[in-house]
């Protein structure tokens, strides 16, 4: 099932269900797509999707930080069922351990003076949709010393 119709029947499932809360995200990722689909004047493929789905949990991530920082616990609490709700249409996450080895693996391939700016370039494009970026760069960090 590809993932605007699984994004539609679980709006629908979540209208039954009155779940608003869950409702809410999908309609945000979904007007969020539309826009940029408007923009690209075509279809978005799934990687495009993954990336603005990556998107708008690392946009609910940055918002609890300020809400906890604000001490707004029923808004992190808000922003936190909506993260995990996006959550559930991403790919499951590679370890750490298989994603440190295909870092390795690449730089490697670019040899023995790769600067980490070369480094995060190739292992991003290589990865493009799914991994998240921060965890690429504490690993790119970690390995290149």
């Amino acid at each position: 099932m590809d993932l605007k119709t699984k994004l539609n029947d679980d709006m629908k499932k979540y209208m039954k269900a009155k779940n608003t809360k869950a409702l809410n995200a999908i309609k945000i990722l979904k007007t969020e797509i539309k826009k940029a689909e408007v923009e690209k004047q075509r279809e978005l493929n799934e990687d495009e999707m993954m990336s603005l789905i990556r998107k708008q949990i690392k946009m609910r991530q940055d918002s609890i930080q300020q809400y906890r920082e604000a001490n707004r616990e029923d808004l992190v609490e808000e922003e936190e069922y909506e993260l995990n709700i996006l959550k559930e249409y991403l790919p499951p996450e590679m370890s750490d351990e298989e994603l440190e080895n295909i870092i390795k693996n690449i730089i490697a391939d670019l040899g023995e003076n790769v600067k980490f700016g070369q480094a995060m370039g190739k292992v991003m494009k290589e990865l493009k949709g799914k991994v998240d970026g921060s965890r690429v760069n504490s690993i790119v960090k970690k390995l290149l010393g």
